[in-house]
């Protein structure tokens, strides 16, 4: 790969280690923490989110018609979400064994951290678990699809690609035939080890 690309992806990586660190501080700040996949709260930060938390009848005053007839809109994807959901879990439980790619944790992709928020009323926590599930699906299905394009095509495209996957940083150079074919093979053994390395 091209040092001075494998430069700015090893400062991206940096930035984004420093944006979790500062991230992390944060959530100290406001005395969130977690305790095995849980968040918990100071009883004084949980009591003091309670009283900005908005009553249903104040919240539905609050919300604009159109908000109400667009909502079954919203809330219809949830069937393709599903089904996308375990399409992807048969996906990769048939054929990342057969090519030697390190399956991916879906619990890694979905988070439900927002129902601990002591301000958000019943309806608001279901609308951020809805989210939730629909980008954790979004997730799941882009990191699948990232190594499964490392598998059979690690070539950047000649165009720039809008919020690229994690592993295209690393792809081959568009037109370049030789790194293609002399890092195809060291490509795909990555795969087997990638899901570990990203978790640590």
């Amino acid at each position: 790969m091209n040092s001075t690309i494998l430069e700015l992806t090893g400062r991206i990586r940096h930035l984004e280690d420093r944006m979790e660190a500062e991230l992390k501080r944060r959530r100290e700040e406001l005395n969130a923490d977690f305790e095995d996949r849980k968040v918990k709260f100071e009883k004084e930060v949980l009591a003091a989110q309670a009283r900005l938390k908005q009553g249903l009848i104040a919240y539905f005053l609050d919300t604009s018609i159109m908000v109400v007839l667009t909502a079954p809109i919203i809330y219809s994807c949830i069937l393709p979400l599903l089904l996308l959901d375990v399409f992807l879990s048969f996906y990769q439980a048939a054929c990342f064994p057969v090519y030697g790619i390190a399956k991916v944790r879906r619990r890694d992709c979905f988070v439900y951290d927002r129902a601990h928020l002591g301000y958000l009323n019943i309806i608001e926590k279901f609308n951020c678990a809805y989210c939730s599930y629909g980008n954790g699906v979004a997730a799941y299905l882009r990191e699948i699809i990232g190594r499964t394009e490392q598998y059979w095509c690690p070539i950047k495209h000649a165009r720039r690609v809008l919020n690229a996957h994690p592993y295209y940083h690393g792809f081959t150079d568009f037109g370049d035939a030789e790194a293609y074919r002399n890092e195809l093979e060291n490509l795909r053994r990555e795969l087997v080890h990638i899901g570990r390395a990203r978790r640590e």
